[in-house]
């Protein structure tokens, strides 16, 4: 299927009901060329509909970083689509570049990613300049900046257009890198790790920005993290990724009241608001891309294998879970996870576990 971005202006050709943004099957490998490969991500199916926030959680190596430089067109699926509005992005560079406009990344580390030899004004423009919108819009560029800077909450603009980097608090830095994002009108935020280098007092004003923002420009946000408790706070629904697959998903205030999957839990056990004294401690290594076990690939480190009997696991069940492959979780279908001891515990004693019907 050959297929091209929709623009600003294709509204009219947008098939009805759709997403935002929509990923179906996507597959990226990486490395290869004598260097192992790695499944960075391997199966993806995943929605943000328009006026969503969709936070996608999970610890260093799950693959959450490669997903979202595939959403930003920035890494080329190796399988699978990617669909904006319905139809699927092109890989051309008119495409990719139509479609950077309409997203827009939010870097986790402000410091980093501001030039420390430019100023507000410049770091802000830097967009508008890229994509030529002044003279698209026929308005002045630095209107187009101190509007950017006023929404996100460095007002009056004038006190901070000439300031550099190093003038600035961590807080005001971070909304620089919004401001940034902002001016070229996008429909779609990717949030990288948005406030994981603030202080804690300023996480709240940051993430409240962003809901704002929701609100008031109707944007969509995908909010990368390993915090649940920031998912908690900001998204509408969440994802959880371990080893390069969503293994739960669903409106975020149930996931996260009743959370299903093992993976699930133990990060969840570390968020204080869950008021939780032990937190869950994962056995085994961290996730490896290169290396991925055959069944349940959470199952070298699922706590409740590793208690067996005391957790009610018997040993049929532990094989399935070490050798059986579960499906990909559908995009959107309310809460599911991808759990055969979840899927046991909901049929309940004396009837044989199956695969949960949507993984």
């Amino acid at each position: 299927m050959t297929a091209t971005t929709p623009g600003a202006g294709a509204a009219g050709a947008t098939p009805e009901g759709s997403p935002l943004l929509a990923l179906e099957d996507v597959h990226v490998v990486l490395g290869g060329h004598g260097a192992p490969s790695a499944r960075a991500v391997d199966g993806v199916h995943l929605q943000v509909r328009r006026g969503e926030i969709v936070a996608l959680a999970g610890e260093s190596g799950c693959g959450k970083t490669t997903l979202a430089r595939t959403v930003l067109g920035l890494q080329r699926p190796t399988s699978g689509r990617v669909l904006v509005d319905g139809v699927e992005l092109g890989t051309s560079r008119a495409d990719l570049r139509a479609w950077r406009r309409r997203v827009q990344l939010v870097p986790q580390d402000p410091t980093g990613s501001l030039n420390p030899r430019r100023t507000v004004y410049e770091a802000v423009a830097e967009g508008l300049r890229i994509h030529r919108i002044p003279a698209e819009t026929g308005r002045r560029e630095d209107d187009l900046v101190a509007e950017a800077l006023e929404r996100a909450g460095l007002r009056p603009a004038e006190r901070f257009v000439a300031r550099y980097p190093a003038e600035l608090s961590g807080g005001q830095r971070q909304r620089v890198l919004i401001a940034g994002a902002l001016a070229v009108g996008p429909e779609l935020l990717v949030a990288d790790e948005p406030v994981s280098s603030l202080d804690a007092s300023v996480r709240g004003t940051i993430l409240a920005l962003l809901l704002r923002l929701r609100d008031e420009l109707g944007l969509s946000v995908l909010v990368v993290t390993h915090d649940l408790g920031l998912a908690w706070n900001i998204a509408d629904r969440l994802a959880v990724m371990y080893l390069g697959r969503v293994v739960e998903a669903g409106p975020t205030e149930e996931v996260l009241a009743d959370p299903q999957h093992p993976y699930t839990q133990a990060l969840l056990s570390v968020v204080p608001e869950t008021g939780r004294l032990e937190p869950v401690v994962l056995r085994g290594e961290p996730p490896d891309a290169t290396a991925i076990p055959a069944g349940c690939r959470f199952h070298p480190r699922c706590p409740a294998l590793a208690e067996g009997p005391a957790a009610g696991v018997d040993e049929h069940l532990a094989a399935r879970c070490r050798g059986e492959a579960l499906p990909l979780l559908p995009p959107s279908a309310g809460h599911t996870a991808a759990c055969l001891l979840q899927a046991a515990k909901a049929e309940g004693p004396g009837n044989p576990a199956g695969a949960p019907d949507d993984g």
